[in-house]
């Protein structure tokens, strides 16, 4: 039996590679089919981590060879942690032993650690090879997957190794949210209200008395939200596909956030420091005079609404501002912050002066 559910799409629009985000309940299933439209390679690698992999990979591997590819898989440890060279080698290893030839795909199955690393390999393997998206969180659904940004961590920072390789498609099944923890589903919504302080304030104006249905599992709901956020995030990437401008906008709390997530060993989520990483970039952009006090609450609200932190930090403030220094961000020896001035807008300031960015990271101490 065929696979054919209602399908939302979204495309991302690249010159010379234009990919479609198909959006759908019970997609993973029928995943094979979606590829295999796609292209006509023998062999499919799938690459996915210990949490993920023994809930959704024989669903996954069993669509494919329905698909008459050939599956070969690997599993990496769960956790940021692992998001390093030593585990690329060991990919490496499964993706040349394996005989993987430039017609090839490479299929991550999992969140945002799994889909940098997984597209990292596949960019770098015989100097590229195709590759395909398979979100299971919401964080990897809403950003990590979209937008070809691919890449493994250094010990002075996150992300500080990688590459640019669009996905050839990205295929997203909410249901799959249903076996995700509480805590990182609070973690992607961080993401949800960042894309809509930055480009939709109509849309985050209904986001704090909506979000609770999130929260609940309403995966209908969950489905049309994350369509909405690839929609901005692909715009974005669209207008500025090598961040050399626009798409800088998509950091706004990640400057603060970054160094909290590093600082933290990663004890806090991603979406956990990033929501950190807003507050003190509205309250930041509000000792600017550039944005109003009553924006800066209603940001902090949203996300208190969500059961994302945006206070009580307990980490070293000098330690974290340190880390601010190796961003990747970081120009001509300036920081760049991505600031609001108003919901729904943001503005990139390299001339925020150092004790506003100290005030702003002790704040998150109370």
């Amino acid at each position: 039996m065929r696979y054919n559910p209602p399908v939302q799409t979204v495309t991302v629009n690249l010159s010379g590679s234009a990919y479609p985000i198909h959006i759908a309940q019970g997609l993973l299933a029928g995943a094979g089919e979606f590829v295999r439209k796609l292209l006509k390679s023998e062999k499919a690698f799938v690459v996915t981590d210990s949490n993920v992999g023994h809930i959704f990979l024989t669903t996954l591997v069993h669509s494919l060879e329905k698909s008459e590819f050939q599956t070969v898989s690997h599993i990496v440890p769960a956790g940021e942690s692992f998001k390093n060279l030593a585990q690329i080698g060991q990919i490496y290893d499964t993706l040349i032993g394996g005989r993987i030839d430039r017609q090839s795909i490479v299929i991550a199955l999992g969140g945002g650690v799994v889909g940098d690393m997984t597209g990292f390999a596949a960019a770098t393997v015989l100097r590229g090879v195709p590759f395909i998206q398979i979100p299971t969180t919401l964080l990897s659904m809403v950003d990590a997957s979209v937008g070809g940004k691919t890449g493994i961590d250094h010990p002075l920072g996150k992300n500080l190794i990688g590459a640019f390789h669009q996905p050839l498609a990205v295929l997203i099944d909410p249901e799959t949210l249903k076996t995700l923890p509480a805590r990182e589903l609070r973690s992607g919504l961080a993401e949800c209200i960042k894309h809509d302080i930055i480009r939709d304030a109509d849309h985050f104006s209904r986001l704090e008395s909506s979000i609770e249905r999130a929260l609940k599992l309403d995966i209908e709901y969950l489905g049309d939200l994350v369509a909405h956020n690839v929609t901005i995030k692909s715009r974005v990437v669209e207008a500025d596909p090598f961040e050399t401008g626009e798409r800088a906008h998509l950091n706004f709390g990640h400057t603060f956030g970054h160094a909290i997530e590093t600082i933290s060993n990663y004890t806090y989520t991603h979406g956990e420091s990033i929501a950190l990483g807003m507050v003190a970039a509205a309250r930041t952009a509000h000792r600017l005079n550039l944005l109003d006090a009553d924006s800066v609450e209603s940001i902090t609200a949203t996300l208190a609404k969500a059961g994302l932190p945006t206070g009580h930090l307990k980490l070293d403030p000098a330690a974290i501002i340190n880390a601010m220094i190796y961003d990747k961000k970081v120009r001509a020896g300036k920081i760049r912050f991505v600031l609001p001035d108003r919901i729904g807008h943001v503005v990139i300031r390299d001339d925020v002066p150092t004790p506003l960015v100290h005030e702003a990271v002790e704040s998150l101490r109370s």
